[in-house]
């Protein structure tokens, strides 16, 4: 640990009262932002998806749990994953506490992943979790909402990500390690772990119809991370030199 520039209290006010007043435009643009969100066109949703959760099989209505508003988290856990991705998994430890304050401000959330339904489910007693999770696998919901990928999409690199069209980075043939780590400890080959993909998607119910209001992925998704706030207000930052990160089991007592 690198010692920083040691001041006096008055050094320290002045840089303080300067960085406030940054923190603040920040705040302010960050205000604006969401404005801009939540004007955008919504779109009628005409697909009819279906998806398995503990109730049995559910339309995308049925989840808003009798809500105007839906949030979904595409929780990255393919058909042959073993085990779900630690980086969504560092994400859903802060799900349990947010969505009880979402029920009661008229907002319903789901995790939604490819994996079979008993798998979610084994996954999620292990990892302590109370949430709502279904299973999306054999419909075009995640295809259809940009995050899964097919086979012969990944090869011609035509699947795209993040609202980028063509071949993603995570497309290459050679992978760099830590994502060959990573699919590894979720059970799967690398190849199959990066067909799936993070992201946040938002739905609102009006008139008995369904419609499709925002998506978010990648970096988009940094502020539903618990950690990265506190980290980003700590001495260090993020101070990061790979992943470091584990599921929350895995962590050396």
């Amino acid at each position: 640990m690198s010692m920083q520039r040691v001041g006096t209290r008055q050094e320290w006010l002045a840089a303080r009262l300067e960085l406030l007043e940054a923190e603040k435009a920040l705040t302010r643009q960050s205000d604006a932002l969401a404005r801009q969100r939540q004007a955008l066109p919504w779109v009628k949703v005409e697909k009819p998806y279906r998806f398995e959760t503990e109730q049995g099989g559910q339309g995308l209505a049925e989840l808003f749990r009798g809500r105007s508003q839906l949030l979904v988290y595409h929780f990255m856990f393919g058909p042959d994953f073993r085990a779900g991705c630690p980086s969504c998994s560092a994400i859903a430890d802060g799900f349990d506490g947010v969505r009880v304050h979402l029920a009661n401000h008229d907002v319903s959330f789901f995790a939604v992943s490819r994996a079979p339904l008993p798998t979610l489910l084994a996954y999620r007693q292990r990892m302590g979790w109370s949430f709502p999770w279904a299973s999306s696998l054999g419909s075009d919901f995640n295809f259809d909402h940009g995050v899964s990928i097919t086979e012969a999409q990944q090869r011609a690199g035509t699947g795209g990500y993040n609202y980028q069209s063509g071949r993603h980075p995570m497309d290459l043939a050679e992978l760099p390690p830590p994502v060959v780590e990573t699919a590894a400890c979720c059970g799967t080959d690398p190849a199959g772990f990066v067909r799936e993909r993070p992201g946040l998607s938002a739905f609102a119910r009006q008139g008995g119809e369904v419609f499709h209001t925002y998506s978010t992925y990648a970096r988009g998704l940094d502020a539903l991370w618990g950690m990265y706030p506190w980290l980003d207000r700590a001495p260090l930052g993020r101070n990061e030199q790979g992943m470091w990160w584990r599921r929350h089991d895995e962590y050396d007592a």
